[in-house]
């Protein structure tokens, strides 16, 4: 299987981190986010960039947040 296989099978494949961010924002709100899923950059003063920062070099909270957005139906 080469990369270009894996890319083709990834349903987030062209959707930026900050597009999915920005969607579950405006689905759920911050406040209802962070109960969802329990960090510092959602709970305590939440803005785009501090989160940004934080999912991008926190891979466990990326994983975190990239599921509850296929979980959340949004469309591809």
């Amino acid at each position: 299987m080469d990369k270009k296989e894996i890319q083709t099978n990834n349903p987030l494949h062209g959707i930026t981190l900050e597009t999915i961010l920005n969607r579950l924002i405006q689905k759920y709100g911050w406040k209802e986010l962070g109960e969802r899923i329990p960090i510092q950059c959602f709970i305590n003063d939440p803005s785009i960039k501090s989160s940004l920062k934080f999912l991008r070099r926190t891979p466990w909270a990326r994983k975190k947040v990239e599921e509850l957005y296929l979980k959340s139906n949004f469309p591809t």
